[in-house]
């Protein structure tokens, strides 16, 4: 039962991360600090997608669920839980560039906005 509630926490923890590299830079707009967590995790996020990487709490996540009696499952975190939602039918090396590129290119939208904001000067509320 304990391996199999890790193993579901990890899945949680997991989602997480997956979004906060989707939409982290977003979270910059309000504190400026998380450029520091989300630059690295983007940059691991593309690697993921264009290299056919597994990430390594994938494995973890399996071994959790075979300590747990039950079964893991083969190939990725979002081939398994979120292909019908992320990836379409026939996915192909080609749609995982042009998915990476849409991950890049959401988050240039949101680092564009946040570096034109930095520019501007501040005014002092008196």
């Amino acid at each position: 039962m304990k391996w199999s509630l890790l193993a579901d926490g990890l899945v949680v923890i997991h989602f997480a991360f997956t979004a906060f590299v989707i939409f982290g830079g977003f979270l910059t707009w309000r504190w400026r600090w998380i450029v520091f967590a989300h630059l690295p995790a983007l940059a691991w996020g593309v690697w993921v997608e264009v290299s056919a990487t597994i990430c390594p709490l994938t494995p973890l996540e399996n071994h959790l669920r075979r300590l747990a009696g039950e079964s893991g499952y083969s190939g990725g975190f979002l081939a398994h839980y979120l292909v019908a939602v992320l990836y379409p039918p026939g996915l192909t090396w080609r749609i995982q560039w042009v998915l990476a590129a849409v991950l890049l290119a959401l988050n240039a939208v949101a680092y564009g906005r946040l570096l034109w904001h930095s520019r501007e000067p501040r005014t002092r509320i008196p």
